[in-house]
């Protein structure tokens, strides 16, 4: 189980922001912060399934927080900069 505050990107503007989204979305940024990686290897890392790891990728893409860094599959996924900052950083 997630132990720990959420990532401050993990809150979505234009979705309901329920407990399992937002702990699933933290460990996808926080592994994505560490490197640009594969939908398949972000799900090896996080230990969620494929189809939730594409599904929070989306929805991460739509409020512009992560991009896909390269043209063609398999897609790296990257931070763009965009959202909020942790308290920490500032």
């Amino acid at each position: 189980m997630f132990r720990g505050s959420y990532n401050p990107n993990a809150y979505l503007a234009r979705k309901r922001n329920v407990r399992l989204g937002l702990v699933a979305r933290s460990k996808i940024l926080q592994t994505i912060e560490r490197n640009a990686l594969t939908i398949k290897n972000i799900g090896e890392v996080t230990g969620l399934g494929y189809a939730v790891v594409l599904y929070h990728l989306k929805l991460l893409e739509e409020e512009k927080i992560v991009m896909r860094k390269s043209g063609k599959p398999p897609y790296f996924w990257g931070l763009t900069g965009l959202g909020q900052r942790r308290l920490i950083e500032s």
